[in-house]
This record gives structure tokens, sequence and C-alpha cells, in this order.
């Protein structure tokens, strides 16, 4: 029997983003797809057994739990300076980020490490990330250039920008995202509609998604409601409305754009952020960084129109089935975005051909096809 060990700890995070979806999702795909007389046993720091139940009914099909007596932040730190790493024995390791115990082949018994990088900020935006953060992502990457079997990236984009920093040649791979599963509408009509009355969703809101760093680019989309060409329109906002001394309130202010036209949700079940982008007018993603884009392909899938920053990562994963706004001329950018973002909520035939096309373009990633992809990944090595 094959058994692939596969980390776990993306899952327990209290508010997951778009990476602890993408590891939670290539998990159940991976547990599903898993060749004959292979298994997959999940990997994780010191956890309590509530923690350890919840992630094997989170994952059905998986063999076992195997948790380590040492904590997240104690591996993570040993694992910087590669301490520790027999601490879950010989075999497969997949990771879905760069938290694994990377090690050299003479210092253990046979390993076969991959490894998951989901964005670069820590070489391009540091200043939104915590030094040590910063320090220990720079850290592992090394590693897995020196020690990692393959690295992989969920985009053809983000594997151009690690191949950038380390030369990994034929062991750097793109296994990509897909629109996050759980993420649907409810099956009874009445509990979407409940959903809907209880949220007090406008009739037609421009959707934003996420935390307010200054890459996602949530200010400058308030920015953009201060001109002539969004005068009436609402921004609806899922995610923290907080960031640092940054909130939603002072990007207002500052923005001079009344706080009754930016709508915050904080943060949203699965139901609830379904219900909310199914009822969007458009999806607005004005980031000057972003390596998955999962949230251009939940949009995709829901039906609703796409505004987004030209960034390679998201290019690559609309293909033509969106509005982009060019981040050249920082000056004009937040102007082009409101024209853009203008054209589609009042233009009825531009909604329907973005709709469509999105449509079309959301079937293209499949959590299942990735899912293959990865036990490929771990035969050709």
């Amino acid at each position: 029997m094959v058994t692939l060990k596969y980390f776990v700890d993306e899952l327990l995070v209290p508010v997951p983003g778009a990476v602890d979806r993408y590891a939670e999702n290539l998990a159940r795909e991976v547990i599903r797809r898993a060749p004959a007389n292979c298994e997959v046993v999940g990997v994780v720091s010191q956890i309590t057994p509530e923690q350890e139940n919840q992630l094997l009914n989170r994952l059905n099909g998986i063999s076992d739990i195997q948790v380590a007596k040492l904590n997240h932040k104690t591996l993570a730190k040993s694992w910087q300076h590669g301490l520790f790493t027999s601490v879950f024995g010989e075999g497969l390791y997949h990771a879905p980020s760069l938290f694994a115990p990377i090690r050299a082949a003479e210092t253990g018994g046979p390993q076969q490490t991959i490894v998951t990088v989901s964005d670069t900020r820590a070489w391009t935006h540091p200043e939104g990330l915590p030094t040590a953060e910063v320090r220990w992502q720079k850290a592992q990457l090394k590693r897995a250039w020196q020690f990692a079997d393959a690295v992989v990236t969920p985009t053809h984009a983000l594997a151009e920008q690690v191949g950038e920093l380390f030369e990994f040649r034929d062991r750097l791979r793109v296994v990509p995202g897909a629109a996050p599963i759980n993420v649907r509408m409810p099956d009874d009509p009445k509990l979407s509609s409940e959903i809907e009355m209880r949220l007090n969703l406008p009739g037609d809101y421009i959707l934003s998604l996420g935390s307010l760093e200054p890459h996602r680019g949530i200010d400058r989309l308030i920015r953009a409601l201060a001109l002539p060409q969004l005068a009436d329109a609402v921004l609806v906002h899922a995610g923290s409305d907080t960031f640092g001394e940054t909130s939603i309130d002072s990007l207002c202010e500052e923005a001079g754009v009344a706080r009754h036209r930016v709508r915050t949700l904080g943060v949203l079940t699965d139901a609830e952020l379904a219900v909310v982008f199914h009822h969007a007018s458009v999806f607005c993603l004005p980031a000057t960084y972003e390596g998955i884009g999962l949230s251009v392909l939940e949009a995709f899938r829901s039906g609703t129109p796409v505004v987004h920053s030209d960034l390679p990562a998201l290019n690559e994963v609309s293909q033509g089935a969106s509005l982009h706004v060019s981040l050249e001329n920082p000056e004009t950018f937040e102007q082009r975005l409101a024209i853009a973002l203008s054209n589609v909520l009042h233009d009825v035939e531009l909604q329907q051909t973005l709709t469509t096309a999105g449509y079309d373009r959301a079937p293209v990633y499949s959590w299942g096809y990735s899912g293959d992809l990865v036990w490929h990944l771990h035969a050709d090595l």
C-alpha cells in the first residue's frame, strides 16, 4: 500500500481564504481519486481530539490523521532551520503550502516532498506581512529549491514569478484550482431567500471580497465610487472590515464616499457567500497582486460579470471572459476602473455577454483534474 501524507493544517484556520480553500478542495479530490493500492493520510501539527474528529468528518475517505506532538508555530520555526524534519517519518508528502519538513536526502529515510507556493508577496509586497512571516517564507522557499522534489503553483503566471526567484527548472509544476465546491447556492430556495433577506442585499451592487490589505485594492475601489461614473453605485464588501489602522469607515471618509454606499457583511458562511455572489451585479477584484484567482472562478460559476485588474494570474484564469483594467498609469487607474464598472452596471447586453463567457470558462477548471495531477506528479517523481 502506497501512502501519501497530505498536510491539512490550512483546513483549521478560523476564516478561510483562497489558499485554505485551495488546500481543502484539492485534498478532497486527492483522497477521492487515489489510485488502487494507494491511500491518503492527513498530517497535522498538534491539535485537540475535537479538531482531529472535525478533520476526519470533513475529509471523507481519508485513511487516518497523524498528529504531531509539536504545535504549528514550533514546527514552522523548526523546519525553517532544518530541525525535526523526521517528525512524520518517511514517505510521500504533499503540502498545499510551504509548511512542510523539507530536508536533505542524507538526513533521514526515503522521503518525497512536494510543496506549494500560492504567492510571492514576501518578495513583492512584504509590507503587508509580518516581518517573521516574510523571513519564514523566504527561508522555506530556499529550502524547497535546495531539497524539495517539486514545487507546485496554482497558475502558470505564478510559476513564472517563482522561477525568477529560484531556478527550479522541471521541478516547477502547475496544479490549478477551481471554484470552491462548498460555495454553492442552497438546494432549498426558501433558505436562499432567507439569507438574501437577512443580509438585506441591495437590488444592484458591486461585490468585493477579502481583506483590506493594500494589495487587494479595496481602497482604490472605494475611491472609484466617488467618481461621477459610479455616483449611484453601492458596494457590498464580504470579509473583515479592518486591517491594522485601516477600516472601511476610514476609507470612505478619506474618499468622500457616504458610508451607507458601502455595505459591510463581515465573514460569511459558504452558503451566504454563494447567495451574495449570485445576486451581485458585478464582482470587482482591483488587486495589485494575486496568485490564484479562485474568486474569479466563483463569480464565473455564479453567472456574475467580473471586472479585475490585468494581473497575469487573473488574465490567465479569465482568458477574456471578464473586463480587465490595466495597472499601468496608476494615477488614472481609479477613473478607468469606474468606467469599466459603470459600463457593466448600465449595459444589459454587456452583462449578458460576460455572464455567458463566465459560464463557459468556469468548467475549464476542475478539482478532479487537479487531484489527478497531484497523483501523476508523485508517480512521475
